[in-house]
């Protein structure tokens, strides 16, 4: 029994010696980056906004009302343009505006109406563009940041190195320092994925507004080229 005891004792003896392996988290990893991981963190921060922003923006380009145009067409049958033109303001969006602006040519040849639709139609999307490149910028820039972090961390390590005047490389202090240089190359790629993903995503949202206005368009064109007009 007491052998069994004196044994216990042991055990825990070398349990308490063990030195305690630190856990890593992403907040320790970043705070070994450096100062490429505050503009990093700054990139993070401008591309979460632009891509909140830039979905507002479209939600409310796509809100619109599905009877509108079916007004349209009974306000500008019934020769009632100036209630025509205030449904329009009312629903405030790209497709309402490019009616608007073809509202207004009605009685203009019929290319003059097409092309004056199709401008506003342009200017549309412009704005619905808008901070697109800013957010293709931070996907394409983030990654090269990290890698222009991990080549600085390295030069230091190996200058830190050359340094050391007893010429005896410990393996510590080479690891940790490659540790620091590799999180901004992580830092980098995380930015960078989010980016561009957030990036395709509004591409694809503003292409199915385009498609909208497009059909919008030819709704409205058709309407003005029926029989009796």
């Amino acid at each position: 029994m007491l052998q069994i005891d004196t044994l216990a004792q042991m055990t825990e003896q070398l349990a308490a010696q063990e030195p305690v392996q630190e856990t890593m988290n992403l907040w320790t990893m970043a705070t070994y980056g450096g100062w490429i991981m505050i503009i990093l963190a700054l990139l993070l921060a401008g591309a979460v906004y632009l891509f909140i922003e830039r979905m507002v923006v479209l939600r409310a380009a796509t809100a619109e009302d599905k009877t509108f145009m079916n007004q349209i067409k009974d306000y500008i049958h019934d020769g009632k343009m100036s209630s025509a033109v205030n449904l329009c303001h009312a629903q405030d969006t790209p497709s309402s505006r490019m009616i608007e602006k073809g509202i207004s040519r009605i009685g203009r040849p019929m290319q003059d109406v097409q092309v004056a639709v199709e401008n506003v139609g342009n200017l549309e999307v412009s704005k619905l563009e808008k901070g697109l490149v800013i957010m293709a910028t931070i996907a394409a820039g983030a990654p090269m940041l990290g890698f222009l972090g991990t080549v600085l961390g390295m030069v230091q390590t190996f200058y830190n190195m050359a340094q050391n005047a007893s010429g005896v490389i410990e393996m510590a202090a080479l690891s940790e320092g490659m540790y620091q240089a590799m999180v901004t190359t992580i830092g980098g790629l995380i930015v960078g994925i989010l980016a561009m993903f957030a990036y395709n995503f509004l591409v694809a949202r503003i292409d199915q507004v385009v498609r909208q206005l497009e059909g919008r368009t030819l709704e409205f064109m058709d309407l003005l080229n029926e029989p009796g007009r």
